[in-house]
Formats: structure tokens, C-alpha cells, sequence
């Protein structure tokens, strides 16, 4: 698509497909002045959803210590699946090949051992949970609804390592940057230390994929009253850098 002069100039994007070598913009959260943990949480809300037939996914995400891998955990909006919801949990190894992980006992109407369908709901809050399973090395991924109470084994991946570290969520968006706005909203976060302590980050530290590397430069993630809401379409009010509490 035809971009005016300037926008290109200015290192603008706000119109057309992220020209990416995924074809996706994605935002970040880092989690700040967190110790390396035995489980890791967070509370995920869609408040306003998707309202094109294009992939998007919100994942809390976390590497393997001391092995280097890491997994995302998170809800998505994906057309190859009914109703457009689905679950996944997989990850990569530190040399860029797929976790191997059990097989989900979540029926899905598209065979992807990572992705499931699951019915999560607009406006509802689900608890993304990461934590380890009874054998070495292995990692669960669950998802519960925190209206229901009902929880979810989506499946577990074997990561190796001992521990989570480098925790962070994000929002990694496959459609125009010009699509209507949808914002997801992040809210307490927690991590269960190895002596038993529950802590939170000490605030959140913004990052966005760079005009360079194909990103759209009008997403933005911003404070309110409940926790830290990432939306696309939208001004930037917070660059690079940015920390935000939890």
C-alpha cells in the first residue's frame, strides 16, 4: 500500500500489513526486578476484541533456567479455529527448534498440538498460570476462569530447567495497523518464588517492535484503574522504555 513520504520519513506506520517477516506487530510488558521463580501468573481481560478474520495472539511468556528455552502461554483470536478462540501453549528451544510437549486433552476443530480451540469470552477475566509439573523439566500450562472457577490443564511442554525467568507478556497483532482498535488488559501479576514467597514485578517496562523491524507505530499500553491495558489503533502515549506499574 502507498505510504505518504513523510510517514516513511518519520519512521511512521500506522496503515497497511506490518511488513514483517512474520506479518505481525507485537508489543511487550517486561516484568522489572523479578527473582527467578517456581510459577508464574497473570490475569488477561479482552475488553474490546478483534473485528477482522486475522490472527491475533496475547501470551504471558517466560524462559527456562538454566536451559534457555522458553514457552507463551495465552488466548487467541484465530479464524482457523470455531468461533475464532483458541488456547496455546508451546514454545522453542534456544536454538529455535519446537518444545516437544504432551498431547491436550482439548478437543479443537484444527490439529495443531500448540494451539487448541477454547471458548474464552469478551470481557471476562482468565488467570494464565505457568508452573512445574511433577517431572523434571516439564512445565503446565492452565487457564482458569475467573468467573466459573474452572480451571484448565491446556497440556504440558517440556522446556527443561528449573525455574522461570525473563518473564513478560504481550500482545502480537497479524493484522492491518489500520484495523479497529482492540485493547486486552493485563492485571496481577505474580510469581511464586522457591522459598515459598508471592511476589509481583516491581513495575512494567514498555517495548514495541521497532519501525524498522516492521512493527506498527500506533499501538500503545497504558495505565488505568485495574491494571495495564494494551491497545492497538491508537496514539502512542507511552514510548520505549516506559515503566508502568503492575
Amino acid at each position: 500500500m502507498w505510504r505518504p513520504l513523510a510517514d516513511l520519513l518519520l519512521g511512521r506506520r500506522t496503515q497497511g500489513r506490518p511488513p514483517s517477516g512474520n506479518g505481525a506487530s507485537s508489543f511487550h510488558l517486561g516484568w522489572l526486578d523479578l527473582p527467578p521463580a517456581r510459577e508464574v501468573s497473570v490475569e488477561l481481560e479482552v475488553v474490546r476484541p478483534p473485528a477482522v478474520d486475522r490472527l491475533y495472539f496475547w501470551a504471558l511468556q517466560a524462559s527456562f533456567a538454566p536451559d534457555g528455552g522458553g514457552g507463551h502461554l495465552g488466548l487467541q483470536w484465530n479464524p482457523r479455529h470455531g468461533g475464532a478462540r483458541a488456547v496455546n501453549w508451546g514454545g522453542y528451544e534456544s536454538g529455535g527448534s519446537i518444545l516437544a510437549g504432551t498431547p491436550s486433552t482439548l478437543v479443537s476443530t484444527v490439529e495443531d498440538p500448540n494451539t487448541r480451540t477454547w471458548p474464552w469470552e469478551p470481557g471476562r477475566r482468565y488467570r494464565l498460570r505457568i508452573h512445574r509439573s511433577r517431572q523434571p523439566g516439564w512445565w503446565s500450562g492452565e487457564v482458569t476462569d475467573l468467573v466459573t472457577g474452572a480451571a484448565t490443564h491446556v497440556r504440558q511442554l517440556g522446556g527443561g530447567g528449573e525455574l522461570l525467568t525473563d518473564i513478560l507478556v504481550w500482545s502480537e497483532v497479524f493484522a492491518d495497523c489500520d484495523a479497529p482498535s482492540v485493547a486486552v488488559r493485563w492485571s496481577r501479576p505474580r510469581a511464586l518464588l522457591p522459598d515459598g514467597r508471592i511476589v509481583s514485578p516491581s513495575a512494567y517496562v514498555c517495548r514495541y517492535q521497532g519501525f524498522q523491524h516492521g512493527g506498527c507505530t500506533n499501538t500503545d499500553s497504558r495505565a488505568d484503574e485495574v491494571g495495564i491495558v494494551q491497545v492497538t489503533n491508537t496514539e502512542r502515549t507511552n514510548p520505549v522504555g516506559s515503566r508502568l506499574g503492575p
